[in-house]
């Protein structure tokens, strides 16, 4: 039989066996049982409540079992595979139903006992019970220390963290502490953000990170705290605890949210302060013009642009962004000026036809139409028959009725960022179950072409990612992997080192292929 093993090292555990000891266990095992070990996917310092796809190796796993390359799946613990209960649990279902057999050397799980969801279910209990009892103590343990006169944070610019037995404090840095009253001043006179970093980086003075300053450092967020300007410690006020971390149960991916005021710690310092009161106060009349009464601007459209970060400049390897409507040019030369790179900038029209070229013509294999015709069976099982169908209509309705509420209430308190996020949220959530419905009622009819439906995709490929620009940035970045540009005399060259997504496709298993082309 053929078998996979799959480790995980979790950065959020303070004692954990080694990648290289669970590999041997597992392969130990396979040995024993006869089985023949076809790949070994692992996870570094990868927390176990990140969802399986979201990781490299698990996301190779997953290919793996869609692409049936295995029959038993090796692991130390379940909780190597998941922590998450519904994570853990959607995955071994996910297993389990493609014949794959799990065993797990040290909990004794073997998804052949009959008594293995009960095993399941209690473990699943237990390890997410661990989260959150870790998360609990964690914070716990950080609000004493500021109780105590100590920092529950990391480095700040402009200070220096000194550790005692008990914990650690802030101490001035007089070096950085000079350039943070020059960004202060120069602020307050009305300079340009942009011009002040171009005199740092000219200057040849260190960012927070020790390399060249952006804007993003000086301006940061005045509604998170973040950036040189909005950084209260300067004026002696120490505040900790403004935000939280969550995940977000559909994307597997975190994001920053702020707390309630009254869950802040903040506390004077004096003795650390480094900006007077009046120029603070100039900083911020400064910051509030043009500002809503929640401090926060009016919201841009988002970005749509295909290649935007995946495309990576030839003199600097900065990202590539947007400039105007037509043109891709280098992110650093603009926002950290010509002392860190010259400048580049490229066709957006010609770019893109190009790359969506090398895409259409290394998906158009069998190994290709293989997994898509794969995902879409699996889809189509897990969507079931008419039952989904009017459980998906339910939801739509409800939706358009969330929908018609918002509307009403932007008609009567007018438009806020929260409601306009929230509006957005709604519209793809009824696009995607649009595309659901119409998934299921394929499925009850005449047995679909995937192959010649997926060619035919290929083909249109440009109209399809103009759907839906947000996902199809995703998706071309996942599949194209950094694009460095290269210059050869008067000619640009893409040299493309083949995306995690495309290699899955292609069936290049997990090794780092490239290829190259003039422009």
């Amino acid at each position: 039989m053929r078998a996979v093993i799959y480790a995980r090292f979790s950065s959020d555990k303070q004692s954990e066996t080694s990648l290289d000891d669970q590999v041997n266990n597992c392969q130990s095992r396979a040995q024993r049982e006869g089985w023949h070990v076809v790949a070994i996917h692992t996870d570094t310092a990868m927390s176990g409540s990140t969802k399986v796809s979201s990781r490299p190796g698990g996301k190779a796993l997953l290919a793996d079992m869609l692409a049936g390359r295995f029959e038993v799946l090796l692991l130390e613990s379940l909780d190597r595979l998941a922590r998450d209960q519904v994570e853990q649990e959607t995955i071994v279902r996910r297993l389990e139903h493609r014949g794959v057999r799990i065993m797990c050397l040290a909990d004794g799980y073997d998804s052949h006992f009959q008594g293995r969801k009960v095993m399941r279910g209690v473990r699943g209990l237990i390890n997410e019970l661990y989260l959150d009892d870790l998360r609990h103590k964690t914070q716990r343990g950080l609000h004493g220390q500021i109780d105590r006169g100590y920092i529950a944070g990391g480095k700040s610019y402009g200070y220096d963290i000194v550790r005692d037995d008990s914990g650690s404090r802030y101490v001035i840095n007089e070096l950085e502490a000079h350039w943070v009253r020059w960004i202060f001043q120069q602020v307050a006179k009305g300079r340009a953000y942009r011009h002040i970093v171009y005199d740092l980086n000219e200057k040849g003075v260190p960012s927070p990170r020790g390399s060249s300053w952006a804007v993003s450092a000086i301006y940061g967020s005045p509604v998170k705290g973040s950036g040189i300007i909005n950084n209260t410690l300067y004026i002696g006020r120490y505040t900790w605890n403004r935000s939280q971390w969550i995940k977000d149960p559909d994307t597997g991916k975190r994001r920053r949210v702020d707390r309630p005021r009254n869950e802040w710690r903040e506390v004077d310092i004096p003795e650390l302060r480094i900006v007077d009161p009046m120029t603070w106060q100039r900083v911020r009349t400064r910051l509030d013009q043009g500002r809503k009464h929640d401090g926060l601007k009016p919201s841009r459209r988002p970005l749509t642009a295909l290649l935007s970060g995946t495309i990576r400049c030839p003199h600097c390897d900065g990202p590539l962004t947007l400039r105007g409507s037509k043109r891709y040019g280098c992110g650093n030369a603009h926002d950290r000026g010509p002392t860190v790179c010259p400048g580049f900038n490229i066709s957006r029209p010609r770019i893109e036809r190009r790359l969506l070229s090398v895409i259409r013509d290394d998906l158009l294999n069998d190994d290709a139409v293989a997994l898509f015709d794969s995902l879409v069976q699996e889809r189509l099982q897990r969507l079931g028959g008419h039952g989904e169908v009017l459980a998906l209509e339910q939801r739509r309705q409800e939706l358009q009725e969330e929908l018609q509420r918002l509307v009403d209430a932007i008609a009567q308190l007018g438009l806020s960022t929260a409601i306009g996020q929230r509006i957005r949220a709604v519209e793809r959530e009824l696009q995607t179950i649009k595309d659901e419905i119409q998934v299921v009622r394929a499925s009850s009819g005449p047995s679909l072409d995937t192959g010649k439906a997926f060619k035919e995709l290929l083909v249109n490929l440009e109209s399809a990612l103009q759907a839906s620009p947000t996902e199809a940035r995703h998706a071309v970045s996942e599949i194209l992997g950094p694009v460095k540009m290269l210059m050869r005399g008067p000619q640009i060259w893409a040299q493309i080192a083949t995306g995690p997504a495309l290699q899955i496709a292609i069936g290049a298993r997990g090794c780092m292929t490239g290829c190259g082309g003039r422009i």
